[in-house]
């Protein structure tokens, strides 16, 4: 693709960038074929195809306006148009690129503008969103039934183990997480334990960042990334960790990319490489222990079990069979719905601020995962968990939960 950059963005580091992204597209057209909201709303400009000729326009000089704000909104950034493009077009970051200009010249409404700034300081600060979650819980039967679906039931965290061992690993205990499935790192913690490795969590860790990247406060979400590395860094400079483990995906593609996104900051790149190296999600952490859970495995699983694979393991980290191969190792009866590769709908803040596309999309991927004739599904993001949960009377829980289950 040619490009003719904009003087504003043509020699910044972000526009060399964009430049370099756009230039490997060739138009082929094969991203649309898997983009969900193309097949939805079936609309050029809402594909990637479309949606990269739209922030080249953007980044070339020409007039912004709100349809392209819709339209680059729209965009659940799901990167499966990543996996499929045969030219390795990295389209999420060129995404972000874009969104960002266009946030710049393009004021939303104010009611939008409140809206998002109020899901950015909830969401992402763990104990405000704590509180307005318990809030719900105790109100919840006074809501209406679509909000009953946004609000989930009260869960217990189970006991977090206390022995040391000499195998030792971070948790990112995540902001949302902790109060909508506190038990997800706490099974974790305790499945680890009984392998003989420590699951430390570091207090002041906190948002991964990912939240104010995708709502283009990236500065802030920069912000974010600096505390969880001051958090981290002393236990990786010690060398007291071997790995930095994510149990939510949608967070374990964002730390992985810390290395990129602070590049240009001398304070804090070297660091942010060493954090984007060592971070592993826990399906890459778990396999070495498949034939020691085979022994252990005391209970086995009743019925089948369908996995849900996030969109932001599977095409963010490019993780795929690990979960499955992990679950059969304790005896679980796993598989995959038809369309395992489309998402779900949940994409973080995106079943909130576009409530009619997720819901067709967890419908969809509900029947699907029905059809299997599953009894539970699990997934391995909170985000995707709690999205289905709300649509269906099967249980949906994480897979590590069901491990911990199978070993206890």
């Amino acid at each position: 693709m040619q490009t003719n950059l904009a003087d504003f963005i043509k020699h910044t580091r972000e526009g060399e960038e964009a430049d370099a992204i756009l230039r490997a597209c060739v138009h082929c057209g094969f991203c649309t074929a898997t983009c969900p909201t193309y097949q939805l709303l079936g609309d050029e400009l809402d594909g990637p195809r479309g949606r990269i000729y739209l922030i080249k326009q953007v980044l070339e000089g020409e007039p912004v306006t709100a349809k392209t704000q819709l339209h680059l909104d729209r965009c659940l950034t799901c990167r499966n148009c990543e996996t499929t493009c045969p030219s390795g077009v990295r389209y999420g970051r060129l995404l972000d690129i874009g969104r960002k200009v266009v946030e710049e010249r393009v004021q939303r409404p104010l009611v939008e503008r409140v809206k998002r700034k109020v899901l950015v300081e909830g969401l992402a600060r763990k104990a405000v969103f704590k509180t307005a979650l318990r809030a719900g819980q105790v109100f919840r039967p006074l809501l209406s039934p679509a909000m009953q679906d946004k609000v989930p039931r009260q869960q217990a965290a189970g006991v977090w183990p206390t022995r040391e061992h000499a195998r030792k690993m971070l948790v990112l205990e995540g902001c949302a997480q902790p109060a909508l499935a506190p038990d997800i790192n706490a099974a974790a913690a305790r499945v680890l334990d009984a392998l003989g490795v420590q699951l430390i969590v570091a207090r002041k860790a906190g948002c991964c960042g990912a939240l104010r990247h995708h709502m283009n406060q990236q500065e802030a979400a920069l912000d974010d990334m600096r505390r969880n590395i001051d958090a981290w860094w002393p236990y990786v400079q010690s060398g007291a960790v071997e790995a930095i483990v994510m149990t939510a995906s949608g967070c374990g593609v964002t730390v992985k990319e810390y290395g990129h996104l602070l590049a240009h900051d001398p304070a804090y790149a070297d660091k942010a490489q060493r954090i984007s190296a060592l971070t592993r999600d826990l399906s890459e952490v778990m396999p070495q222990f498949e034939p020691e859970l085979a022994r252990r495995a005391t209970a086995k699983t009743a019925g089948r079990v369908a996995y849900h694979p996030p969109c932001t393991l599977q095409h963010g980290q490019q993780i795929r069979g690990k979960v499955e191969g992990v679950l059969r190792a304790v005896g679980v009866d796993v598989v995959l719905c038809a369309d395992s590769h489309l998402c779900c709908g949940s994409a973080g803040s995106y079943s909130l601020l576009q409530p009619e596309l997720s819901l067709q999309l967890r419908d969809r991927k509900l029947a699907n995962l029905h059809d299997t004739g599953a009894d539970t599904i699990v997934s391995a993001n909170v985000g995707c968990s709690a999205h289905l949960q709300s649509g269906t009377d099967k249980p949906v829980m994480h897979w590590i939960e069901l491990i911990d289950r199978a070993l206890n």
